[in-house]
Formats: C-alpha cells, sequence, structure tokens
C-alpha cells in the first residue's frame, strides 16, 4: 500500500467535522507555523519539499510563493483555485466534499507564510454542496479560534472567504478567476504583469490549486525534506488522481509519485484493470486537455522501459509519443471506444467554454468541432483530417491564455496516433455512424451535414 498524506483517514466517521479532524491530527500545522516557525520558514519547507503545482502546470509552489511582491502598506491575498471544470478531474471536489478541514488548515499555513490577513475559496458555482461545506468547516475553525482576530494569540489575523464561481470553465485560468472575484465577465489578463505583481484588487496575489494547499499541511508537519523522500526525482510527494473510464474500480486514488502506470491501471489497490475483461486501447492522463495516448505508449516509454506516474515519464519524448500528468484526471478507454467520437465531444466543450477573447480560439474552436461533426456522422472527407491538424496548429501558442492549447493538444494527438480510426469514418461512414449511435440499418439516413 503507497503511503497516504491527505487521504489517510477518508474513512473516519466524522472526519468531515472540526473535533473529528482535530482528534487525528488536524491543525496541528498551523500551531507549529504560527507559533515556532517565521513566514520565511514555512515557504523555505515547502520549497525543500519539491511541491509542485496539482492544478496541472506542475511549477515549483515554493518558488511560486517566493516571486510575491512585498510592497509596504499595500495588502496581500492568497486566492484557492477550486473551480474544478476539467472534464475528467473530480479529486479537489472529493476533497473539498470529504475532508474540508484540510483546505481550511492548507489555507491557514499558506496564508500565514504569505503574509496575507484575506483570502479565498474561488469555487465553481455548480458545486453548491460543497460551498455549503466549506462555509460551515470556516465557521468551526473560526469558533475555534483558528481564523479571525489574534490567531493562537500570535497577533495575527485572518479573513477567510469562500466565493461561488462563475460557471465557467475558464474561470480555472487564474487571471480570469481573479477577474470573475473581482465581479468582472471572466477572461484571462495579459501578462506581465503576474498575479504575483498585480494579481486581485491589483495587488500581489498568489494562485493556487486547492489539493497544492491541502499539501501544505503535511510537508509542515513532517518537515520538507521528509516529503521529498516520497516520489521520484523532482515528481516528489503524493498526488491525488481521479480515474474513470472503461475501469473496475473508478474514483480519488493518493499514490506515491512513480507508481508505474501499468500497476495503477491494473493493480487491485488502484483501478482494477479494464472493465468486462476488455483490452486497453487509450488512456487521457492529465485531464481533457492533455494528449491522448495509445496502450502501447502509455504503458512503455519511447525507450522500452515503465511509464511512471509522474510529471517526467509522462512527458518523456514530448508530443510525438508523450503525454502530461495535468490536473490527474486519468480518463481509460478500452478497445470498443470511438477516439474520433471522444475528440469531438471534448472539441464541442471547449467550443463552448471558450471565452471567445482570442479569434484563434473563439473560432479555431469551433471549426474543429463543426469538421469532427462531419466526420462523425458521416460526411467527412480524407481533406478534412489534414484541415484539423492545420487548424490546430494556428490555435497552438497563439492565444492569451492555455484554453487554446488545450482545446488543439487532445485533436493534434488523437490524429497522431488514431489516423486510421480517422479515415476509417471516412471510408465506411455509414458502419461508423451505425457502431456509434446504434442505427439498425445501413441504409438509415444520415444526419444532415455540417458546413466548416
Amino acid at each position: 500500500m503507497g503511503r497516504k498524506l491527505l487521504l489517510e483517514h477518508i474513512n473516519v466517521p466524522g472526519i468531515n467535522t472540526f473535533e473529528v479532524y482535530r482528534e487525528k491530527g488536524g491543525y496541528k500545522a498551523v500551531e507549529k507555523a504560527i507559533k515556532t516557525m517565521s513566514t520565511d520558514d514555512v515557504i523555505e519547507e515547502v520549497k525543500k519539499s519539491g511541491l509542485r503545482g496539482r492544478g496541472g502546470a506542475g511549477f515549483p509552489t515554493g518558488m511560486k510563493w517566493s516571486f510575491l511582491a512585498k510592497p509596504e502598506g499595500v495588502p496581500r491575498y492568497l486566492v484557492c483555485n477550486a473551480d474544478e471544470s476539467e472534464p475528467g478531474t473530480f479529486k479537489d471536489r472529493y476533497l473539498m466534499t470529504h475532508i474540508p478541514h484540510a483546505l481550511i488548515e492548507g489555507m491557514i499555513v499558506a496564508s500565514y507564510a504569505l503574509g496575507a490577513n484575506t483570502s479565498y475559496i474561488y469555487v465553481r458555482g455548480e458545486m453548491m454542496p460543497q460551498i455549503r461545506i466549506l462555509e460551515k468547516a470556516i465557521a468551526e475553525a473560526k469558533a475555534a479560534g483558528f481564523l479571525g482576530e489574534n490567531i493562537l494569540g500570535s497577533g495575527y489575523h485572518l479573513e477567510l472567504y469562500v466565493q461561488p464561481g462563475g460557471g465557467a470553465y475558464i474561470c480555472g485560468e487564474e487571471t480570469a478567476l481573479l477577474e470573475s472575484l473581482e465581479g468582472k465577465r471572466g477572461n484571462p489578463r495579459i501578462k506581465p504583469p503576474f498575479p504575483a505583481i498585480a494579481g486581485l484588487y491589483g495587488c500581489p496575489t498568489v494562485v493556487n490549486n486547492v489539493e497544492s494547499i491541502a499539501t501544505t499541511v503535511p510537508i509542515i508537519n513532517i518537515g520538507g525534506e521528509e516529503y521529498a523522500k516520497i516520489g521520484v526525482g523532482r515528481s516528489t510527494g503524493t498526488k491525488l488522481i481521479s480515474a474513470s473510464g472503461n475501469i473496475n474500480k473508478p474514483g480519488v486514488y493518493e499514490i506515491e509519485l512513480g507508481v508505474t502506470v501499468e500497476d495503477f491501471i491494473y493493480s487491485d489497490e488502484y483501478c482494477g484493470g479494464i472493465a468486462n475483461g476488455k483490452k486497453l486501447k487509450a488512456v487521457v492522463a492529465g485531464g481533457s486537455s492533455v494528449p491522448i495516448l495509445p496502450a502501447n505508449l502509455i504503458l512503455n516509454t519511447i525507450n522500452g522501459e515503465k511509464r511512471l506516474m509522474t510529471y517526467e515519464s509522462l512527458s518523456d519524448g514530448g508530443f510525438a509519443t508523450g503525454t502530461m500528468l495535468g490536473s490527474g484526471g486519468f480518463v481509460v478507454f478500452d478497445e470498443d471506444q470511438c477516439i474520433v467520437r471522444n475528440t469531438w465531444n471534448f472539441s464541442r466543450f471547449y467550443h463552448h467554454e471558450s471565452c471567445g477573447q482570442c479569434s484563434p480560439c473563439r473560432e479555431g474552436t469551433g471549426w474543429m468541432e463543426k469538421v469532427l461533426h462531419r466526420l462523425e456522422y458521416g460526411h467527412g472527407k480524407m481533406s478534412d483530417i489534414d484541415l484539423l491538424v492545420d487548424v490546430s496548429k494556428k490555435i497552438e501558442g497563439n492565444t492569451i491564455c492555455p484554453l487554446g492549447d488545450a482545446a488543439a493538444w487532445p485533436v493534434a494527438s488523437a490524429i497522431r496516433h488514431f489516423r486510421d480510426e480517422f479515415e476509417w469514418h471516412v471510408t465506411h461512414p455509414e458502419l461508423a455512424v451505425k457502431q456509434n449511435y446504434g442505427l439498425a440499418h445501413y441504409a438509415d439516413p444520415l444526419p444532415a451535414p455540417v458546413e466548416a
């Protein structure tokens, strides 16, 4: 069994309450940080841990904290990005639902380290149950003296607020989140300036993911050097993985970084193998925005070695043969799944969620959706396949925020690794439609074509 730091007490009855969480060692990290450590000491421990952002980018958390500007007389803010909107990712929601005080404790520790006296948890607007759970947990922590004025007699004070999100995927991008938090439309900002210099209300701000902030608790408890011993190389510690798709045991798992992908998929400790005795076809390893990989590449690196659940191993070979750990949204496809249909579904999502600020994303995501719809519904042409590749290249790297890249990468990688399946949709349109939509006869009328 791998080591558990965040989900160790997940099955303890009442762990969502302050009393039980406290009995299991909760808020010791706050006591240790505020009573025995300086703010720089806390940041240094997070640096030593090697913790990398768990929201997708994987940027070193301690380094990000150290970039925060500290001008005199200007407030600083910590904002938790709980706008979990990536298709295939649900580990933050799970953590907030079952162990909300882990996030609250992490917010206090991180806010203290950053010198923030007002902090926010920005939660996806559809997650109303989680919003209520967090508000209750905040009230409990405040009643116990861990929030508000003069925390633990230290002179440090912190107010923590939960803010419902705008219900848009784009608000998961940190600058769009800040715009939304300020009451504006959630459009990404042009950078620089970066939030560490001019973030919320123009003040220095750090934006971190739920899991990243919660992980600061075990780091302070056991020490950064001890935390860094877990994992492999620069991929230190544990990681929450949202596992879904054609597996026997979907759910949220905490792994030690360095577990092989093969073990994660097939071991009884985690996914328990492919459902219904089917064969593995492909995996989206880090949420819908990362490149899809076929079975042979996700199970082995370009050197023939087993691929690991780490930032480095999954990206081995670049996008030609690799992918990204991303947000940990691990989606498994068996041999019966249609890659064209899946790719079209992802493209529908990104077209719908584009904020429209950048022309390549606003127009390109729509074109990709239309062309994929045409292929999926039996009206595609061979030239459409190269057209999709061309459009994806024109989107990638040409937008203010990464949503354009997130839309382009799944399409480009699907064609790169499964081009024969796209071509089959062109040469066998009736069969393709029947396979995916259960038409009784090949001769059934196909849906009307969509012009690109």
